[in-house]
């Protein structure tokens, strides 16, 4: 059984990156297509794996893949994924669009619907230059519609979370099979110390709303920490004296500011979120907001506190409530429960779930297969789950 796997692009190593690697621990001799990589920042796992680009990587796409959305879904069409008897999708950017044989099946893992031309359009438009915001206002609608009309070539949707699969549900009116992503919460550790500021880390786009606990810090007179790239000059305007903005930091040090923190602070609508678990695998609470992927990771009054108006009002409530029960958290508890979220867990899960699925290869596909090879893949996805696979 030849397999394909089509990520949407390939520049950096995150969280889409890690699920990306273990498709390719399941299938280590899968092609792998993509609309642009950058190899030198790439992991060895994914190096090891023939690399297929689209014609955007020769045209600057590298550098410049996100100013060229509108010619996206031409450049996924052209990708030649015909010799293919199983194709599975990494979508968060356009993925899924992709054209298999009519005999291929076609499983998408979605880590989110396109945000840039959905839930988040107004913002990318607000905050783009005037060209980029005329180009995007008469070419999005043209791609929603081809978001659509593309989630009609997928046999099977897979999702991160349960807030993912209801806005598959909504954008493309497709049932979803919700497999947690992988957090590789192990080499996270709790640690002794004082915990003497509270942080936010990642990215610092719009959408996360760091703003948030930077102005509750501020009026409360409590220390604060932003890690991460992307901070603006009006949100260091607003910040007082009790906020550092650190920057870009490496692995190592976001581990020790995660284990060091009172709590992470959560202010953002996240589709899964990997920030929140590793902080809980320090054994360190987490504040958010209750809406998206934290209500899948975060336990109220166990493993952190919730609040539910994104205002910076809502957040100093929960802060105020966090500073005189805080002690109440047990760090061994939070940390217990970041664990369910292990690797190993989601590879067990997916396996067993492509077990079933390949199960609906046609009788063309499976009798060009020898005996041997059909053996191979019983073996290889679910050894539990023999039958599912059996004529």
């Amino acid at each position: 059984m030849k397999v394909a796997l089509v990520h949407y692009w390939l520049v950096g190593m995150r969280g889409g990156e890690k699920v990306l690697e273990t498709f390719c621990d399941i299938f280590p001799n899968a092609d792998i297509f993509t609309l642009v990589a950058d190899p030198e920042k790439l992991s060895a796992k994914l190096k090891r794996h023939k690399l297929t680009t689209s014609f955007l990587q020769n045209i600057g796409g590298r550098k410049h893949y996100q100013k060229m959305l509108p010619l996206m879904p031409h450049a996924l069409e052209s990708l030649d994924l015909t010799a293919y008897d199983l194709v599975i999708s990494s979508e968060a950017g356009p993925a899924k669009g992709v054209i298999t044989r009519p005999d291929a099946v076609h499983v998408c893992y979605c880590h989110s619907p396109m945000r840039y031309i959905w839930d988040l359009y107004p913002q990318y438009m607000a905050g783009s230059s005037r060209l980029a915001r005329a180009v995007l206002a008469l070419t999005a609608p043209i791609l929603r519609q081809w978001d659509v009309t593309t989630s009609h070539r997928v046999d099977h949707f897979v999702t991160n979370s349960e807030y993912v699969a209801k806005r598959v549900m909504k954008f493309y009116r497709r049932q979803a099979t919700v497999i947690h992503p992988p957090v590789d919460v192990a080499r996270f550790q709790i640690t002794p110390g004082s915990k003497d500021y509270y942080l936010c880390a990642g990215q610092i786009t719009p959408y996360k709303k760091i703003e948030l606990a930077v102005a509750a810090c501020t009026k409360m007179n409590l220390p604060l920490v932003v890690v991460g790239d992307g901070a603006s000059t009006r949100l260091k305007q607003i910040a007082g004296p009790t906020v550092h903005f650190i920057g870009a930091v490496s692995d190592a040090e976001m581990e020790s500011y995660l284990a060091g923190c009172r709590a992470l602070l959560y202010p953002g609508v996240e589709d899964f979120g990997i920030v929140p678990l590793e902080a809980m695998a320090c054994g360190r609470p987490v504040i958010a907001f209750g809406r998206g992927g934290a209500l899948e990771t975060v336990v109220e009054g166990t493993t952190g506190l919730f609040f539910h108006e994104q205002t910076v009002e809502a957040l100093m409530v929960a802060l105020t409530t966090f500073e005189k029960e805080q002690d109440r958290f047990s760090p061994a508890e939070i940390r217990a429960h970041a664990m369910r979220f292990v690797p190993s867990r989601f590879e067990a899960e997916l396996r067993q779930f492509l077990g079933g699925v390949t199960g609906s290869l046609t009788e063309t596909t499976r009798r060009k297969m020898s005996e041997e090879e059909m053996r191979d893949v019983r073996i290889d996805l679910v050894p539990q789950r023999e039958e599912a696979l059996v004529d």
